[in-house]
């Protein structure tokens, strides 16, 4: 009886995260900070680069993806303020799934949001320092890498302050039916093509 409880508990915080104009998580239009806040329920501010930084004290951090985790893209030339995601799925090693805002242009416009995009570990050592990420329009990882921070977990950090909470991602956080397949594809054939096309 308490899961139930649990799970509107972490709908109602993740839809008063959201704007008002968006329905669900799903349906955001809208910066990477403040989806990611709600789809993650990590309680962070301010600018993605800063994420980082922010987090220490407050929330555990590491160098490798976990389901319901904050991935913080480094500040770039590309990417002037970095760039936040939730990571919704693990593939295996070096593929992940995100869930993420204002990455690819849909419709004409950036800010949507995007559910189990691919997520690929390029670094040379495996140790998830730079990734490709899956980019609507090229259906398929973009060619950019993009240095990472590290990622952000749920959990709060020793010497966090009482006011830090555990976090609970969003309940829309990963589709009923990621497709796994896709994404190994993606990150280990891009180049393959169907033959039917």
């Amino acid at each position: 009886m308490r899961t139930p409880v649990l799970l509107f508990a972490a709908a109602a915080i993740a839809a008063a995260s959201m704007p008002a104009h968006a329905a669900s998580l799903l349906d955001y239009v809208g910066q990477c900070v403040p989806f990611a806040r709600a789809a993650s329920g990590i309680q962070i501010y301010g600018d993605a680069w800063t994420w980082w930084d922010q987090a220490r004290g407050k929330y555990r951090r590491g160098h490798e993806p976990r389901i319901g985790a904050v991935i913080v893209f480094a500040k770039t030339a590309r990417l002037p303020l970095g760039h936040v995601g939730v990571i919704s799925r693990i593939v295996d090693s070096r593929v992940a799934m995100i869930t993420q805002a204002n990455w690819s242009k849909i419709d004409g416009e950036r800010g949507h949001a995007e559910q189990d995009v691919t997520l690929f570990d390029v670094s040379k050592d495996n140790d998830w320092s730079e990734v490709r990420v899956w980019y609507k329009g090229m259906d398929g990882l973009g060619s950019s890498t993009y240095p990472i921070y590290g990622f952000i977990y749920g959990t709060p950090a020793n010497d966090a302050p009482d006011s830090v909470r555990p976090a609970r991602p969003a309940p829309q956080l990963t589709g009923k039916h990621p497709d796994y397949v896709g994404a190994l594809i993606d990150a280990y054939a891009p180049t393959w093509h169907d033959p039917s096309d």
